[in-house]
């Protein structure tokens, strides 16, 4: 398969916000080259530095910029096309140069080779309390009784290393108790699926509108010894396919859904119908911009908001449904 490679190239100040408009766009799974990275790589007093890698040293003068990655059709075209509309319009509105140049290269890439440019930036992090992410490429010689969360970035985005992520295995880590059936909806790489598998969960059932993303994740959750009765998958919509809702079924304890704004938005009207009586559900995804509109659209449809966490302008909210 052919992906895209899309660099954007901006100034340090903007990255965090210009990922946000992406996100928004349906991107997701950024690598974010700024030299101001490397100055705090340098100044983390954790660690000593002996030798520094040729291509983090790479970083101290590169041009800021950010790279994304779409799939080489129709559907790829329509978000770069989308993603061109976006650009215009903040370059229109830019008087004082904030954002940059916003040029955009373009460049084809091989699967394997979108895979391994993963590899030099990727390393072993804790989540919470309980778990510990990494790459197959990587040992963790000590996991200090954590679970070892295995997943590699391959085609499909969804690392844990986005705030959004994080931020839902945080939750997940305070709602599952053991023998929880769960429900991923935009299940990406699966992560979040294993995440409630190794925090207890016996059932997860993933979703996700690309054939290939639910491909990836099954393999994800097989890598991790999960497989059988344990972990099941659908490609669909659940917005606009009443076979989908109906295969998928109800009586769920817990529902992650790590989207964007308008999806969680749309998705609102059905979450109730997939979880049993006082059933939690998690959406994150969601800029602090568009919060209000998420929480106005899950009041609408009897949805109960328990609390909210934010990291770095990204929201991800607990609620419980079914509550009459």
């Amino acid at each position: 398969m052919q992906f895209k490679q899309v660099d954007i190239y901006t100034e340090s100040e903007a990255v965090q916000i210009l990922t946000m408009r992406l996100s928004e766009l349906g991107f997701n799974g950024f690598i974010i080259h700024d030299p101001a990275d490397f100055e705090e790589f340098l100044e983390n007093k954790e660690y000593n530095w002996d030798y520094v890698d040729d291509s983090l040293m790479g970083l101290k003068t590169v041009k800021p910029h950010i790279t994304c990655y779409v799939q080489d059709n129709e559907q790829g075209a329509e978000m770069l096309s989308a993603l061109k509309g976006t650009l215009d319009e903040l370059k229109e509105n830019d008087r004082d140069g904030f954002y940059g140049s916003l040029d955009v290269e373009i460049d084809c890439v091989r699967e394997e080779d979108w895979a391994n440019n993963w590899k030099q930036y990727y390393k072993p992090f804790t989540v919470g309390d309980k778990l510990i992410v990494k790459p197959s490429w990587e040992e963790v010689s000590d996991a200090d009784g954590r679970k070892i969360l295995e997943i590699d970035p391959a085609s499909s985005f969804g690392t844990g290393q986005h705030h959004t992520t994080r931020l839902v295995m945080e939750l997940l880590e305070k709602q599952i108790h053991g023998g929880d059936r769960m429900l991923d909806l935009g299940t990406g790489s699966g992560i979040l699926s294993i995440a409630g598998l190794l925090l207890g969960a016996k059932q997860a059932v993933m979703v996700d509108i690309f054939e290939n993303s639910v491909r990836t994740a099954l393999e994800n959750t097989e890598k991790n010894g999960f497989s059988g009765d344990t972990v099941s998958a659908f490609v669909g919509n659940i917005s606009d396919d009443e076979e989908l809702r109906r295969k998928i079924g109800t009586g769920f304890d817990i529902i992650t859904a790590n989207i964007v704004a308008d999806v969680i938005i749309s998705m609102s009207p059905y979450f109730s119908g997939f979880l049993k009586k006082q059933g939690r559900l998690i959406v994150s995804g969601i800029i602090t911009e568009r919060l209000d509109e998420v929480l106005s659209a899950l009041k609408e449809n009897g949805i109960r908001v328990d609390g909210i966490s934010e990291k770095e302008g990204w929201n991800a909210i607990l609620c419980t449904c079914n509550t009459d």
